[in-house]
């Protein structure tokens, strides 16, 4: 059972079953308020929020189905469960339409109220949790340039949110372009040492000669045009973080030394044996298999479990493509056309390209089409040619298991109601307020099964 109390707001016009209904949630430790219209609900819903509403369909003013229609608008977070006397698979399926979490018929049955309006809740209590989670990764921990509701970026905003509070080492996996930069920046940002320095050092795109005087200074003299002492960025970084892009790039020398300068918290500039203490906080990434590496003996394997003390891994966009249309409104806004419009068209392309590129290529995509198209109404044409080919998939037909018919619902309902009451069809035909004959033909079964029944 969920954590009690809840509010819950219960609306019936018959006072016998309102008050019948009311003691049934009562006993299960929620806080009832009982009402006597959907008029009066949503007043209610005005003045307090609840944690759900289980409403009579047939009441004077405002009816379930329109105090359905009226939260689905205003308060879309709350459930309503629907309940009637004149039970028929018709009138459930019209529920679930509509938008209401379930629907039970009189008389109550009350275990199965108890199993509805726990799973009500449960799934109330989900939302809650999501949205605050949402709102502490947006305004705690800044991570408005980490973007995606897909479940999977869920589970890295949940970690880099709990990793920034710490001084933990951050190890990001993700293909090229997947935006491992973006949730390094973010855990700085949300971090103690957000007032510090960010220093971004792409690993790959410098030669590790190069790359350890960069990192670590050098003295003068420390090797031909080295005219004067420099400071490295691990210096740079200090009292902030530095983030080491494509690590798995490094080679075996330089590993030994970053691993020195982990463990030690201390670096030496190339050139001179004097230790220099810093305080880093340090974030690496990388595209590579590390662990691969490590077997295939191309990476220390002590400086892998160094910088692997929390892994964030960023799935590749194919893997979350319903954040495509959300990274693309947010690349819009990014640009300066925060009312830039993405037809219908244009949204079917970008959900089905597989982008190989991953988040950057979009983004290159989307300031592609602005500039294309001043009018920020972005259009197929204004695409990629590689874009512009890819096949959307066709909308699923009636009676797919997609878009399933009308009379699919209706077998589902029964068969879940059935199920429910534990295969007893003629209790289940009474909730349903069907007969035994109906109930088979709506199954599918025929004269033989009901003969035998």
């Amino acid at each position: 059972m969920p954590h009690s109390p809840y509010r819950v707001l219960v609306v019936d016009d018959d006072p016998a079953s309102r008050a019948l209904l009311a003691r049934i949630l009562s006993a299960r430790g929620h806080a009832v308020e009982a009402l006597a219209d959907g008029k009066d609900a949503l007043a209610a819903l005005e003045r307090a929020p609840a944690d759900l509403v289980v409403s009579d369909i047939r009441m004077a003013e405002v009816g379930g189905y329109e105090l359905t229609d009226a939260m689905r608008e205003r308060f879309p977070e709350t459930p309503i469960i629907l309940v009637t006397a004149f039970g028929n698979v018709e009138g459930a399926v019209e529920a679930i339409r509509r938008g209401a979490f379930d629907y039970i018929s009189k008389p109550y049955d009350v275990d199965a109220i108890a199993v509805v309006v726990d799973r009500a809740l449960a799934q109330r209590a989900l939302v809650v949790e999501n949205r605050a989670l949402r709102r502490q990764v947006r305004d705690k921990y800044r991570l408005e340039n980490v973007v995606g509701r897909s479940e999977a970026m869920l589970g890295v905003y949940k970690t880099a949110a709990r990793v920034a509070a710490s001084n933990a080492t951050v190890l990001i996996l993700g293909e090229s372009g997947t935006g491992k930069e973006r949730v390094a920046r973010a855990i700085h940002a949300a971090s103690g040492r957000a007032r510090g320095p960010f220093v971004p050092v792409d690993c790959g795109a410098i030669a590790e000669g190069v790359l350890e005087s960069e990192l670590f200074g050098h003295a003068r003299g420390a090797f031909t045009g080295a005219q004067s002492a420099r400071r490295g960025l691990f210096e740079e970084a200090n009292g902030g973080t530095i983030f080491l892009d494509e690590i798995g790039d490094i080679g075996p020398g330089l590993q030994a030394r970053l691993l020195r300068a982990l463990q030690e918290g201390e670096i030496r500039p190339v050139g001179t044996n004097e230790a220099v203490p810093v305080d880093v906080r340090v974030v690496a990434a990388t595209n590579k298999d590390l662990p691969q590496a490590v077997k295939d003996g191309r990476f220390r394997e002590d400086l892998f479990y160094r910088l692997n003390v929390v892994t964030i891994r960023i799935p590749p966009l194919r893997d979350r493509r319903e954040d495509v249309p959300l990274l693309a409104e947010h690349f819009a806004a990014k640009l300066g056309h925060p009312e830039a419009a993405i037809t219908p068209a244009v949204r079917d392309l970008l959900v089905a390209y597989p982008w190989p590129g991953n988040v950057r290529e979009l983004e290159n995509v989307i300031a592609r089409a602005l500039a294309l198209n001043p009018s920020a109404m972005i259009v197929p044409e204004d695409l990629p040619d590689a874009i512009r080919r890819t096949t959307v998939p066709a909308v699923p037909p009636p009676g797919s298991a997609e878009r399933p018919t009308l009379a699919e619902l209706e077998r589902r309902y029964a068969a879940q109601v059935l199920a429910e009451h534990g295969g007893n069809k003629t209790r289940a035909a009474e909730v349903l307020g069907i007969d035994r004959k109906t109930l088979y033909r709506i199954l599918g079964e025929g004269e033989k099964d009901e003969a035998k029944a």
